[in-house]
């Protein structure tokens, strides 16, 4: 089996254990041009092919005015073409340290440029599925960084909890999904190197500046004291519920 054939096997595999995509779906792509991401439209356009079930997609790549976090619009515009996938382009941004987030939660947290980069990408995502007529949002984010989130909801508040491969929304007919939550980083990246896809003309700025890095860590060390940590830590998240949530 090769790695196309085995990650296109993992998503089929998510797709059915977590419920992530119906018949007559609707399905925006959140589309960063990361590797991740274009792992991800990639996987949804070739599955979208297959007659059941029959859903549709929309790609959407959010531009930051005040972080210099660019990929080629050309390149996008020629991959998604290449997939028969719509691409829309917003620009948008934020003000550090402003009022744009209004929970008490979000303000304890504006210090972060990495949160409310997120917290307004998420806003425009939003925004943009329900103008589209869609009703799921696909995100890039893999295995690795689902169990790298149970790491630090441990460590830093004290809660047993992660990113949800299905999240259901009960305020907007929307639901939040992680296709690629079966799928090792290391595969993706490979995959990406076999496929040649184009790197980012810029990296983020502030992608150093996270505690993620002393998570991959912690993660890389528990490895190697269990190579079976990472299906362990899958297995308890799956066991406890926390695969499947509503918000």
């Amino acid at each position: 089996m090769t790695l196309h054939e085995r990650l296109s096997k993992q998503l089929t595999r998510a797709m059915a254990l977590y419920q992530l995509i119906a018949a007559d779906d609707r399905i925006l792509i959140a589309l960063s041009g990361g590797k991740d991401s274009l792992c991800l439209l990639q996987l949804l356009a070739e599955r979208a092919r297959i007659a059941h079930p029959r859903f549709s997609l929309v790609a959407v790549h959010v531009r930051m005015t005040n972080v210099h976090y660019e990929t080629s619009t050309a390149y996008l515009e020629q991959f998604c073409e290449r997939f028969g996938v719509p691409l829309h382009v917003v620009t948008t941004g934020f003000e550090i340290g402003g009022d744009s987030c209004k929970t008490g939660r979000d303000l304890r947290r504006q210090k972060s440029p990495c949160f409310l980069c997120s917290w307004n990408r998420r806003k425009q995502l939003f925004n943009l599925a329900q103008e589209l007529g869609c009703n799921k949002i696909a995100l890039g984010h893999h295995q690795d960084d689902i169990i790298h989130t149970a790491f630090m909801n441990l460590t830093f508040q004290g809660r047993f909890g992660t990113m949800p491969a299905l999240l259901k929304m009960r305020k907007m007919p929307i639901s939040i999904i992680r296709p690629l939550c079966m799928i090792a980083e290391n595969d993706i990246r490979q995959f990406a190197d076999e496929e040649q896809y184009e790197r980012q003309q810029k990296s983020c700025p502030y992608e150093h500046e996270s505690q993620r890095t002393h998570i991959t860590q912690l993660f890389n060390l528990a490895s190697q004291l269990n190579p079976d940590a990472r299906q362990s830590i899958w297995n308890a998240l799956d066991g406890d519920g926390k695969l499947i949530e509503e918000y």
